[in-house]
């Protein structure tokens, strides 16, 4: 059978899930497609025209180099198509957007057609995906006297590719679709059960939602035809819990425009809105496609006479809606007013966030990777003319206050600033370009991150970048027909770009399912450092690390680079001492707690938490880190004692060397490099030459926050808080409990300890719990099953050598086995431990989930509706947040525990422990029992 044949099978197969065909990216196939375009009578003629139009993907995939090649072929008058022109063939290279078109447009520009080389000078003045080689190439022609090389060049150095574009509308009439009450988890918009479709964009985009809110966003574009679909969080923040590009894409692919006639189910310039704004890493999302993220303010709390928040009968402040944004309602947001106002011209509130010079241009652009390109190109143009570039772009907004300090994180953008104004201090508000070291994909977004590379026409990593790793993490419970289709394709495209992958392409060593988190963690050896990672979870223990979308990722891949503003900071400190009952886990929660005791608002969210952590090492500081994803905090740094961090460096460098000897160095030497880092940075810290990053004293925070360990003497649960009457109160990560609250009443129906949120100490805290219990009782019987999935290989190996790991598999009743993997998701669970495989697993919610309307217990991260446990016709799902300890004694028992049964289950249990820094240094090792 032709691919062409295959290609029709799947067309027909598409249809009967109301499908148009599946855009091409294979070359083979596009090859075929050609053979019959060049065929006068061929019976699939029309058909293939119109695939290789309309339906060919741009960029590097190999179907954009042979459509390169056949346009090349049409304008050298080398193959004739009736329906496509010189002209046309033209217009379609310059939708292309670069890689194999923009060769074919060098060669033809640079080429002896005069005519025809000034047609592709005219295009390739609109283009900004070059790179080096293609630079390189006019750099050479334009020395050689060139007159068309020196022209484009002339053209770039104007940034002309960005000021002939049209500015964006003054006004931008929306009718509004209030997509749910409440925070809006990037869940409900792509689906994490959904992640094997995201990059098959038209199938993905079913997702959003639900049907129902499919067809009513419809029928508003069909009663608004010159209105645009504002998608809103209701008395929430829209798209708390991660980035997703694959949200943002649904959104723009039902409410968006489309990016290109040629380039289907590519749309852009969507428009969210919520409440309390839009999530910070979700709203770095929306820029990427060039659309506007609004906070809304439309309910605000009642005041009382003395200033202060009226509270209800639950405790919390009443609201008042300031203006209705019910679904129908036409707003009109003046772009240049920076002002939004309803249907009669009344002005409703301020927008100056969201159009700052900078969101201006990503929206004039049609995406913010366009600009970084743009002002790199624009850069590299003048540099080769010799000449100082005129200053098109918005200037980086650069905030300095004379005699103020520095917080930890603006030392680290200081550090890492790229094209800053030299020897000038930045503070917090200041628009940079900065270098990033760490960069991590995973692999239910890779997918996508590796479609971006290739519409940007990346080909090779940039070796600005210390340190880049492709998971396979997200996919780790189930080796299913989707997984098997998907993964290996993308380990080898990412291997081939030079990243170190957890599955190798060539099956030289064993693939491993490690979480993408914790092996950023190990290989960011430098507190120094900025990370950019495809899950909103990253979230380093060492330097600055950011969750970010599919194409944030692959920019900071392709370059080396991102922007970003630089945020405040909300400092963290700790006071007290820890009860020898209490887990740190249980301090994390607390510190959510106590924070919003003392601010009645959330002063974390959009910010940098600096947590003083000081003792604690790397692995275990991580819980905290982690958890400030939830704390819908931007990014989060710890401020680390000079031994604790020499510590994490030394731990770091070891299990880098694993990795090395299990054969997954890239050919570049990047894990040796960053052995080499690490050990470079552990000798500045012994000379006293560099000690550990710490902010100056005098540095301004925007709150601080102080976490009394006294204060905390019950195991605390971060509880969805379903049946809440307040909508907008459900599944928030800010309703934590103590474990009295429960009366020991709670019927738990599963137990989880795993995801990111768990190091090696909590699943020895497991295994110990087991031992002890059986002592106490004679045996161990669960009355609910216990689900445990340790985060990575070294921690199972770890565990192995110290004896733990036999303990589990004694009471364990099932064990993963890499050689037997499971191809189907459990849907049923006996009373028993399960001993899964590294990785997400219950976490992600993409391939196992616990039954419907189960209350679980998990050690995880998420408690957003459907994510770990959906909702039964009968009972509502719940997935609450509590320490080991809590999950395991809750599974055994079947309930939450009581405090008398708790203390007994954990005495003598060596739980993680920690202990506020006296002394800075402090000259004792890390405190982690």
């Amino acid at each position: 059978m032709t691919l062409y044949a295959s290609y029709l099978e799947e067309i027909e197969t598409r249809k009967d899930q109301g499908l148009h065909p599946k855009p091409i990216d294979d070359g083979a196939l596009l090859a075929e497609i050609i053979t019959q375009i060049k065929t006068p009578d061929h019976a699939h003629r029309a058909d293939s025209l119109n695939f290789f139009i309309y339906n060919t993907l741009p960029g590097t995939t190999s179907a954009a180099g042979v459509k390169a090649k056949f346009l090349k072929e049409i304008i050298l008058g080398e193959a004739a198509v009736e329906e496509i022109s010189q002209e046309f063939a033209f217009e379609l290279l310059s939708h292309m957007k670069g890689g194999p078109s923009v060769a074919v447009l060098l060669d033809l520009a640079l080429g002896d057609e005069a005519d025809i080389a000034r047609q592709a000078a005219d295009v390739l003045k609109t283009q900004v995906f070059l790179y080096e080689a293609d630079t390189d190439r006019l750099e050479a022609a334009h020395k050689a006297g060139n007159a068309i090389a020196t022209d484009i060049l002339q053209s770039y150095a104007q940034a002309e590719f960005f000021t002939s574009l049209p500015e964006v509308e003054e006004e931008i009439e929306v009718v509004t679709f209030i997509a749910a009450e409440g925070d809006i988890s990037t869940d409900l918009l792509s689906p994490g059960n959904q992640a094997h479709s995201r990059a098959d964009r038209e199938l993905h985009g079913k997702c959003m939602c639900d049907e129902a809110a499919q067809k009513h966003i419809e029928e508003l574009k069909l009663q608004h035809p010159d209105k645009r679909v504002m998608l809103i969080a209701e008395k929430g923040t829209m798209g708390v819990g991660s980035s997703r590009m694959s949200g943002v894409n649904n959104v723009a692919l039902w409410t968006g425009k489309q990016a290109s006639p040629y380039v289907p189910f590519v749309n852009y310039a969507p428009v969210v809105a919520g409440t309390n704004g839009i999530s910070p890493i979700f709203l770095t999302t929306v820029g990427v496609t060039g659309g506007i993220g609004i906070d809304l303010k439309n309910w605000v709390r009642k005041t009382g006479e003395d200033g202060r928040p009226i509270l209800g009968n639950d405790g919390n402040p009443i609201l008042e809606q300031k203006y209705s944004v019910e679904t129908g309602k036409v707003l009109k947001i003046n772009t240049k007013k920076k002002k939004l106002f309803d249907e009669d011209g009344n002005e409703l509130t301020d927008l100056s966030a969201s159009f700052t010079p900078q969101k201006v241009e990503f929206m004039k652009a049609g995406s913010s990777y366009a600009i970084v390109f743009g002002k790199k190109l624009q850069s590299t143009a003048a540099d080769i003319l010799g000449i100082e570039p005129p200053q098109v772009f918005a200037p980086a907004r650069e905030v300095s206050h004379e005699g103020q300090g520095l917080t930890a994180v603006e030392k680290i953008f200081n550090a890492n600033a790229v094209g800053a104004t030299p020897g000038k201090v930045l503070h917090a508000g200041s628009d940079v370009r900065v270098k990033v070291n760490i960069v991590g994909s995973q692999d239910t977004t890779g997918p996508m991150t590796a479609q971006e590379l290739e519409a940007m026409a990346a080909t090779v990593l940039s070796p600005a970048v210390d340190g880049a790793y492709q998971s396979g993490c997200h996919t780790a419970s189930v080796w299913d027909k989707k997984a098997e289709a998907n993964i290996p394709r993308l380990m080898a495209f990412m291997n081939k770009f030079g990243l170190v992958t957890a599955r190798d392409p060539k099956n030289v060593y064993h693939p491993m399912t490690d979480v993408i988190h914790k092996v950023l963690n190990d290989i960011t050896v430098d507190d120094w450092a900025i990370i950019i990672g495809g899950d909103s979870h990253t979230r380093m223990s060492k330097g600055v690390a950011f969750g970010a979308d599919s194409g944030t990722v692959a920019l900071a891949l392709a370059t080396g680079e991102a922007s970003m503003p630089i945020p405040e900071s909300v400092k963290v400190t700790f006071r007290g001492e820890m009860a020898e009952h209490m887990d740190f886990r249980d301090v994390v929660h607390a510190t959510q707690a106590q924070m919003l005791a003392q601010h009645g608002d959330n002063v974390f969210q959009g910010r940098i938490i600096e947590v003083h952590i000081g003792t604690l090492l790397a692995d275990q500081a991580f819980t905290f880190t982690d958890w400030t994803a939830e704390m819908k905090a931007k990014a989060s740094i710890c401020i680390s004692n000079d031994e604790t961090l020499i510590e994490s460096l030394e731990l770091a460098k070891h299990r880098i060397q694993i990795m090395i000897d299990k054969g997954m160095e890239q050919d570049s030497g990047m894990l040796a490099g960053l052995i080499a880092i690490a050990d470079q940075r552990i000798a500045q810290i012994r000379s006293g030459e560099k000690p550990a990053l710490k902010p100056d004293d005098n540095a301004k925070y925007f709150a601080e926050v102080v976490v009394d360990l006294d204060a905390i003497d019950e195991p605390m649960i971060a509880d969805p808080d379903v049946n809440n009457a307040d909508v907008s109160k459900r599944y928030t990560h800010d309703t934590i409990r103590p474990i009295s609250y429960y009366m020991a009443e709670k019927k738990v129906d599963l137990g989880f300890v795993g995801s990111c949120m768990v190091h090696k100490g909590d699943i020895k805290i497991v295994a110990q719990m087991l031992k002890n219990l059986e002592e106490t009782n004679g045996k161990v019987e669960f009355k609910a099953p216990l689900v445990v999935a340790a985060p990575t290989y070294n921690i199972i190996d770890e565990l192995k050598e110290e004896g733990d790991w036999e303990i589990l598999q004694k009471y364990s009743g099932f064990e993963f086995d890499d050689f037997n993997l499971k191809t189907k998701a459990r849907t049923e669970y006996e009373n028993i431990l399960y001993l899964e495989r590294p990785g997400c697993n219950l976490c992600m919610g993409n391939q196992e989930k616990a039954a419907k309307g189960d209350t679980v217990l998990a050690t995880s991260t998420r408690l957003f509706q459907g994510r770990v446990v959906a909702d039964s016709d009968t009972k509502k799902g719940e997935s609450l947040l509590a320490s080991t300890p809590v999950v395991v004694l809750s599974a055994i028992l079947g309930r939450t525990p009581t405090m008398s049964e708790y203390k007994s289950a954990v005495k003598g249990i060596n739980l993680t422990k920690f202990a506020p820094p006296q002394q800075n240094p402090l000259d004792s090792r890390s405190v982690h029992f």
